[in-house]
């Protein structure tokens, strides 16, 4: 029950390993070893490229999303000091960063150290008490200096999907009116002379847009170009594919100052020897998800859903999970949209019991899931995604994960409904009354 934290490598994937193993030659090599590898390489590359609807020099193997994010963001905004660092120096302004107040924390927490060192300046989109990021909120945010907006496609706690397309297709307007604006020499004021006219030309930066697809790339619409995105996150172990490899999709022109330097590997964006064996795995679960999806259709609800199979089975079980949970245990509630979620993901809330109380709680029956909170440096903090979207410190202390997955079926989830009604009883029994002092 906690396949968002990661899944388990399908067998098909790991007798991709086993075949993969004996190549063992450096990739870089220019020997018969090496070039094997090489080969096993290209081809992943190109299976990974066509499912984002890419081209395979637009894929760029990481170590896993968390290397992809900082990659994408660090890698922007570098890029643009070493660029464009005149620019800045012209209108004294640093380059600023637009994502959310609920993104996952290889990007929320990167962006917020870029602004404490003074190298950015940042926006936090946040989203409505669905869970939901509006377009217009994003749009709201931009600012002349605006160089990249970051939003997450699914959310990894409550799985609420976002409106990536509608924002990518807005930032593509403003793109294009910037462009105008720039070969005809306008930056929002009178331009008097040729000089002014001249220097004002590629004034306004591109606005690039990312999204960190971590969530969705085993049920949504993937391709870059419908999306709208210069770079795109995705990681092998969300899809049943090991872990330890990844990639960011950054289209052809964006500019990318790699953050791991060494050696030319990855189009001299990532420098280090290639994990062989990870990314032909990583090619072979995406190849599955595509068989999967051949001949589905995107869902008429959630545009970006692909009602394969697979995703409209989980949807039922976990309407049926989420359905019961609230129907069993009074002072529960679904956090996020009903409706424009991850077919996977059921997150509730429990009042009076402590999430991880409950965690420990199912683990000794065998069930594993995840809570919203975190202990960070000994102290037990709320889920700041359910702060996020106006939940009640004692609601986001009291939030469980559960994320459904292949092997996932309606026995278990039966199991689960006979066993946690007791342990919130228990727990609520256990604490503290409203009104008596600890």
């Amino acid at each position: 029950m906690d396949h968002a934290a990661t899944t388990p490598i399908d067998e098909r994937v790991q007798k991709t390993m086993q075949e993969t193993a004996p190549f063992f030659g450096n990739p870089s090599s220019i020997h018969g070893f090496g070039q094997d590898a090489r080969n096993i390489i290209d081809k992943s590359r190109k299976v990974l490229a066509d499912f984002l609807g890419a081209k395979p020099s637009e894929i760029i193997f990481t170590s896993g999303g968390c290397e992809s994010d900082n990659l994408a963001i660090k890698g922007v905004v570098n890029a643009f000091y070493r660029v464009n660092g005149e620019w800045r120096m012209a209108n004294n302004k640093k380059p600023h960063v637009i994502t959310t107040e609920f993104e996952h924390h290889a990007v929320l927490n990167t962006v917020k150290e870029l602004e404490q060192q003074g190298i950015v300046e940042a926006s936090y989109v946040k989203p409505n008490s669905d869970g939901i990021i509006e377009a217009e909120s994003v749009i709201h945010e931009i600012r002349e200096n605006t160089v990249l907006v970051s939003v997450m496609y699914v959310n990894n706690e409550i799985g609420t999907v976002q409106p990536i397309r509608e924002i990518g297709k807005a930032i593509e307007e403003i793109n294009k009116e910037r462009i105008r604006n720039n070969e005809l020499g306008i930056t929002n004021k009178t331009l008097t002379s040729e000089f002014e006219i001249r220097n004002s030309k590629q004034n306004l930066p591109k606005i690039l847009f990312h999204t960190d697809a971590v969530q969705a790339a085993e049920y949504f619409f993937m391709n870059v170009d419908y999306l709208k995105v210069d770079l795109l996150t995705m990681t092998a172990h969300k899809i049943y594919g090991p872990k330890g490899t990844g990639l960011l999709y950054a289209r052809t022109g964006t500019k990318l100052a790699s953050q791991i330097t060494g050696g030319e590997q990855e189009f001299r964006k990532r420098a280090g020897t290639e994990n062989t064996i990870g990314i032909a795995a990583f090619a072979k679960a995406v190849e599955l998800i595509a068989l999967e999806q051949q001949g589905a259709v995107r869902d008429e609800q959630i545009k970006s859903l692909v009602s394969s199979p697979e995703a409209i089975r989980l949807i039922e079980l976990r309407d049926y999970l989420i359905k019961n949970i609230l129907s069993k245990i009074t002072e529960s509630e679904l956090n996020g949209d009903a409706i424009l979620r991850s077919p996977a993901n059921a997150n509730i809330s429990f009042l009076n019991a402590e999430g991880e109380s409950i965690l420990l709680n199912l683990d000794m029956l065998g069930i594993a899931a995840s809570s919203g909170s975190a202990c960070t440096s000994g102290a037990l903090e709320p889920s700041h995604v359910l702060l996020s979207i106006g939940k009640p410190h004692e609601k986001a202390h009291g939030s469980v994960r559960f994320t459904l997955g292949h092997e996932t079926t309606k026995e278990d989830l039966d199991h689960v409904l006979k066993v946690l009604p007791g342990i919130i009883e228990k727990l609520r029994a256990m604490a503290p009354k409203k009104g008596v002092r600890e």
